[in-house]
């Protein structure tokens, strides 16, 4: 059945093929006809766009739905700044809840605190009445538990990572994080999935990349988010983070083995693999490393095996490092070439250099990177400085240089680690602390449309052409529109990076396919 042909006139496109367009035509989901207003034929309904910008819609390379939607409704300590203030914020939280409910919050950050001294186990059940108390750090690779969660479950304190005090990292944290998560109702979790969803509509976001796992999520959990993909909400594209999953993967619908399977842990938790000590750590302390290269390479090789994209999450460089050893086993056995046409990927990869980056090349693979990262942890006086010292933090996050030699990128947030914002992400690309890492809009932009796309092998999506999947963002730019995009920087260079002031688009609506998916302001 064919849909009522629908035009959009009026506009400023971002159309390279087409630079002068203003006008586009929606039918059965496709682009139809694009030019100019005076030019355009008739459709069943037409949209005056009044002047808006319309590129490509966004697509967010790797998020956590489910997280995402709990943050969103439930506690967010992003803005505390030091022990007391996490504790108010947790005693005022609790007030309003059932006595019997586990206190989910997420966001603290000890980096930006003046004093980094944390609160133990036993205040933060006293601020939370005696509850359950689970507060996942920035990075979501540790969290703070009250001393009623650490005795439900009495197993934690013989698992890596655990800390009486109540800080508690890698398998403790896993053990927390689970019990946590098992006292949200199956209706709570697609109720927070599809406010996440949503959320990411209202911001010109049609796609994402959901990164599960039996370390992140459940089964259940991950096949209920892929189930309303799509579904009036931006579509769902799965990783399924488990090794030698490929076949697991495939049975739950999911596009790729990989995502969150963890090669090392974060560096807000000192848990990323790095080849040189933290500085602010235990002596000598390098992080952790979960893989060896042969179970990288089995991996990898079980995914050439069924036809999946396989990929890992690295973010210390001896992480990657790893990783790269493993790709370099699976080439021995099936060839260079046909490891680069399974696109396989790597998630972050924020300590890269020139050895590793060259890695990226012949291998193929694609870089899922998260520019907010620099953004809010990069540059002097920030986390990065304070775990890797001031030149490792400027070396990280090598956007542009990786850009530079030809690797394929995608961005995202890794939301709830960072907020969903893709025009900031844009920004913060362009704006790196580093300004040999910078890059152009124009290429930031794309990473974070297109890229997106490519890195689930959609090849023809991301783009404003004719026969192109109508999948597209309406936008008010009070910037002004300057070759087709905003204006993202501010015009005196030292105004510009992190706390630039200059006023991001603002999303009017999304389209995905043609149909629309958020709507807010389009007559």
């Amino acid at each position: 059945m064919t849909s009522p042909s629908i035009l959009y006139r009026g506009g400023v496109l971002h159309c390279p093929a087409d630079p002068r367009a203003t006008a586009l035509l929606v039918r059965d989901g496709r682009i139809a006809w694009l030019g100019v207003d005076a030019e355009a034929p008739g459709a069943d309904r037409v949209v005056d766009l009044a002047g808006a910008l319309v590129t490509p819609a966004f697509v967010d390379a790797h998020v956590h739905a489910t997280d995402t939607g709990l943050a969103l409704s439930g506690l967010d300590l992003s803005g505390v700044r030091s022990a007391g203030q996490l504790l108010d914020a947790v005693s005022v939280f609790s007030a309003g809840l059932p006595g019997d409910a586990v206190v989910l919050g997420h966001g603290w950050d000890e980096s930006t605190w003046a004093e980094r001294v944390l609160p133990d186990a036993v205040a933060l059940g006293r601020a939370a009445g005696g509850r359950r108390v689970y507060l996942s750090q920035a990075s979501i690779h540790s969290a703070l538990v009250s001393a009623a969660l650490l005795a439900a479950c009495p197993e934690v304190v013989s698992a890596a990572g655990y800390d009486g005090s109540g800080w508690l990292r890698r398998d403790a944290h896993h053990v927390v994080r689970a019990a946590a998560f098992a006292s949200v109702t199956r209706g709570q979790r697609v109720a927070a999935q599809r406010r996440a969803l949503e959320h990411a509509a209202s911001l010109g976001i049609a796609a994402v990349h959901e990164c599960g796992g039996p370390d992140i999520s459940d089964e259940e959990d991950f096949t209920g988010l892929l189930a309303i993909s799509g579904r009036g909400v931006p579509e769902v594209y799965g990783y399924w983070g488990e090794l030698l999953g490929a076949a697991k993967a495939r049975e739950l619908g999911a596009v790729g083995a990989g995502g969150d399977l963890f090669a090392d842990g974060a560096l807000g938790s000192r848990t990323a693999h790095v080849s040189v000590a933290y500085l602010d750590g235990e002596p000598g302390a390098c992080g952790h490393g979960y893989v060896s290269a042969e179970q990288v390479r089995d991996h990898v090789l079980d995914c050439v095996a069924h036809g999946v994209q396989g990929g890992f999450h690295a973010i210390g460089d001896a992480a990657i490092g790893t990783v790269l050893a493993g790709f370099a086993g699976a080439a021995e056995r099936v060839g260079v070439e046909r490891l680069r046409a399974g696109r396989h990927r790597v998630e972050h990869a924020e300590l890269m250099g020139r050895r590793l980056i060259a890695g990226f090349v012949e291998f193929g693979i694609v870089a899922s990177m998260q520019p907010a990262f620099d953004r809010l942890w990069g540059g002097a006086g920030r986390m990065y400085e304070a775990r890797l010292g001031l030149s490792r933090s400027l070396e990280s996050n090598p956007m542009g240089a990786m850009h530079s030699v030809g690797v394929a990128l995608a961005f995202g947030s890794d939301s709830p680690v960072t907020p969903l914002d893709p025009w900031g992400s844009v920004r913060a690309a362009a704006a790196h602390h580093n300004p040999v890492q910078r890059m152009s809009v124009r290429a930031a932009f794309a990473a974070h449309t297109r890229g997106g796309w490519r890195a689930v092998r959609l090849d023809n999506e991301g783009v404003l052409a004719l026969g192109a999947p109508a999948t597209f963002a309406v936008w008010d730019t009070p910037a002004g529109v300057e070759r087709g995009l905003p204006v993202l920087q501010a015009e005196d260079p030292e105004l510009r990076g992190a706390d630039d002031p200059t006023p991001l688009p603002v999303c009017r609506a999304t389209v995905l396919r043609g149909d629309v998916i958020f709507e807010e302001g389009v007559s």
